[in-house]
Order: C-alpha cells, then sequence, then structure tokens
C-alpha cells in the first residue's frame, strides 16, 4: 500500500521523467518543511500570486508545506532529480555539497541585519547562488532566517567565559560544531524536534535560534536565559531544479525570477513581524534577555574557525567581501 508521501511524490516523479514533451501547463512543483503560516510558504504564495497575474494564469506553483516531501535532505535530492522545481531550503544542508554556502554561516560575518540583507540582495550573494548550479539546482533568492542568539537553563551568557562546560545543542553541521566548541562549550548535534525534550530531561543546557522559534518550539519554557548573541545570521535559500529550469523558455525564467525577487520583500514584511511579536510575547512571560554581551571577545574566538572553514582563496574573497560591504543604514 502507498504510504501518503509516496502518493503525493508519484506524480513529481512522473513529471520529471517527462522530458520536453511534458505539457506546459502543469504547475511548478514546490516544497517547503515549515508550516503554510511560516514566513518562507507565504513568500511562496507571493510568488504564485505574482505568476499568476503576469502570465493571465499560464505558470502557477502547486505548494507542498509542512514536511510533505520529506526532510530538506530529501527535497533537495528531489529537486536535483527533477522531481520538485522549486525548493525552500535552509543553508545547512547545502554546505556539504556547495562549499560556497559556508561562507553565509560564518560566526559573527555580520555586523547587523541590514548588513546580512545587502550581502543577500548584492553581488556576492548572487555569486553564491550561480555556484549552486554545478549541483543541479539554480539559486533563485534568499529569505531571512533571523539572528540566531544563545539561550540555556543555568545562567545569562555575557562573555564567552559563561559559555564554558555548557552542553549546548547544534544544528548536525560541522561549522556550528566548530563555532560552539571554540567558545568553551560542547556542542550536542540534536534533531530539532527533540531539542524541546533534550532541555527539560537536561540532556542539554541550552542552544541557539532566532526569536520566532525559540517561542514556537516551546524552549523558552524550558530554557529562560536568551543572550542576543546575534552569532549567526545565516539564510535560507529557494532553488529550482536545474532540469526544469533548462526546460524553460527566456521569457518563463524572467517571470519565475522575477516572481523570485519580488517575494522578498514580502517575505522580509512578514518576518519582521514575527520577530517582533515574538520577542514582545517572550519579554511579557518573563524570559530574562541579555541585551549586553561582549561580541568582540566572542568574535576574536572565531578567528580559528574562519580559518578552518576558508582554506579555499576563491571562498575567503566572498568573506572578504562582506565584510568589506558598506551598510549605510545600519
Amino acid at each position: 500500500m502507498l504510504t501518503r508521501r509516496q502518493f503525493v511524490l508519484a506524480p513529481l516523479l512522473l513529471s520529471a521523467c517527462g522530458g520536453r514533451d511534458e505539457p506546459k501547463t502543469r504547475p511548478l512543483f514546490a516544497a517547503d518543511t515549515h508550516p503554510d503560516e511560516y514566513p518562507t510558504v507565504q513568500a511562496l504564495h507571493a510568488i504564485d500570486r505574482l505568476l499568476n497575474e503576469r502570465t493571465n494564469g499560464e505558470m502557477r506553483v502547486r505548494i507542498y508545506a509542512g514536511g510533505q516531501m520529506g526532510a530538506e535532505k530529501d527535497t533537495l535530492e528531489i529537486t536535483v532529480f527533477g522531481g520538485l522545481d522549486l525548493n525552500r531550503v535552509n543553508l545547512a544542508p547545502l554546505n556539504s555539497i556547495v562549499p560556497e554556502t559556508i561562507v553565509l554561516a560564518l560566526p559573527f560575518l555580520f555586523r547587523s541585519i541590514a548588513h546580512a540583507r545587502a550581502a543577500f540582495d548584492g553581488a556576492v550573494g548572487r555569486k553564491i547562488l550561480d555556484a549552486m548550479s554545478a549541483q543541479g539546482l539554480h539559486g533563485l533568492c534568499y529569505y531571512d532566517s533571523g539572528a540566531r542568539s544563545f539561550y540555556n537553563t543555568k545562567r545569562p551568557i555575557r562573555t564567552p567565559d559563561d559559555m564554558k562546560g555548557l552542553k549546548l545543542r547544534v544544528q548536525n553541521s560541522d561549522i556550528y560544531v566548530a563555532m560552539v566548541s571554540a567558545l568553551g562549550a560542547n556542542p550536542t548535534p540534536i534533531p530539532y524536534g527533540e531539542v524541546y525534550q533534550a532541555l527539560v530531561q537536561g540532556v542539554v543546557d541550552g542552544a541557539e535560534n532566532n526569536w520566532p522559534s525559540y517561542e514556537s518550539a516551546r524552549h523558552f519554557e524550558a530554557a529562560q536565559h536568551y543572550s542576543l548573541t546575534r552569532h549567526v545570521m545565516a539564510p535560507e535559500v529557494l532553488v529550482a531544479s536545474e532540469r526544469r529550469w533548462d526546460r524553460m523558455t527566456t521569457e518563463e525564467l524572467d517571470y519565475l525570477q522575477g516572481a523570485a525577487y519580488d517575494s522578498v520583500p514580502i517575505m522580509r514584511k512578514i518576518w519582521d513581524a514575527r520577530v517582533d511579536a515574538a520577542r514582545a510575547r517572550l519579554i511579557a512571560s518573563g524570559v530574562q534577555v541579555v541585551e549586553e554581551v561582549d561580541g568582540p571577545a566572542f568574535a576574536e574566538l572565531m578567528l580559528p574557525v574562519w580559518d578552518q572553514f576558508l582554506s579555499d582563496p576563491n571562498i575567503r574573497a566572498l568573506a572578504d567581501e562582506i565584510v568589506a560591504l558598506e551598510v549605510t543604514d545600519e
């Protein structure tokens, strides 16, 4: 008997095998592991609306949200194969296959949200998106994932010394493991869905994430100390399958790329409102927010981490380009 996921996947995979005889009228298939109300999924809905308006209904997007297509590792494979046309993914699963993406995950790379957005929207961001073509993906645009900060059950974190001995959950990513180790804490990779229970049971002392995730996952119920380290501002990415991209006309490509770009400010408006609302609710609930942290002391300990992951001169040049960016509204 077919599982629900196999049932949903069947027409997508059949269409991937259709070649150039595939009907042009079929919608673009898009996946996002976030639930439908999440800002990135709302951005996909915006792309659908924009394409519908600009092409008189000839181009549409069918969205599979909430993990219907599996975890992001699965959806990336399906996208490369051509079963999915569009895919919103976190930067972390791309780090191992597109080395250039590691730059955007460097700890303490960005001075502010404005600095990060200038990098995402500028020439250096486009270079990193273009590097994805070697892996069968076409990078369309970046979506905000906010500033990540540390939170824990034990004590406020103001300096790197406050990190020592803490057991902190991290993503299953080499750069996150290296970052937390360099700060004197013990990195513990745990799936996101298991973090709440790990905090409650004392398996880990803390974790790191943005305001909305800290709230929606209820981690604040167990870990009340939230320190605004803002150590990583890595974005999420919208990619297209090169197999689908190569079968589209120049006009269709322009419509799709244009709609993707135009969805970014829509997503950011929703995201910024979500961040503000989450922060206000968390402070009202009694979360202890540490506003003042010794940023330079944290950043100094990241220099060996940068050296470890920027051994390729071409990739280091991308990081240097971002550092040199001048942003007027920081």
